[in-house]
């Protein structure tokens, strides 16, 4: 999966669709029943009507045709939307996950793209004298995916359901 530059968030260097994954691949959005809001919710000019406290960054918002995911409210990066029945869960991830999922951002940057060798298809290659062979990822050695290299940092985090 290829995560686009510009939806890197200036503030503290995560993407939103990055953090969605993360979350997603841990079935944790570090948040509990009483952070959960349902209802019927629009969003104009960047703003969530109607309104309530949002005490942290983070939000979730699911069940909106343009704005699904995880989102920094410092960031204002939401699309307009006409109502929309869903959720809006107020996240509070700690320090020490968002400077993991940071960390994920910048090796996904660095090491996810189609360009990398850890996205070609081929473990090994030769051609005029030149060869190479890596691992096929994860347990058995190589770059693998970033599921694999963060894989022991995000195990504290893991919930065996959302």
């Amino acid at each position: 999966m290829i995560f686009p530059e510009d939806n890197i968030y200036p503030s503290d260097g995560i993407g939103g669709v990055m953090l969605t994954a993360i979350c997603a691949e841990i079935r944790n959005y570090f948040t509990y029943e009483g952070d959960k809001h349902i209802g019927d919710y629009a969003i104009i000019e960047g703003l969530i009507t109607p309104s309530f406290d949002i005490p942290t960054r983070y939000i979730r918002i699911i069940g909106s045709h343009k704005n699904d995911g995880v989102h920094c409210v410092d960031d204002a990066d939401l699309e307009d939307e006409p109502i929309f029945h869903g959720a809006i869960w107020v996240m509070s991830p700690s320090t020490a996950f968002l400077n993991i999922a940071k960390d994920i951002a910048e090796w996904q940057a660095k090491y996810g793209g189609v360009e990398s060798q850890a996205m070609s298809p081929f473990t090994s290659e030769s051609f005029g004298g030149y060869s190479y062979s890596k691992g096929s990822g994860g347990k058995s050695g190589g770059a693998g995916t970033w599921q694999d290299v963060f894989r022991a940092k995000l195990n504290p985090y893991r919930r065996i359901r959302v």
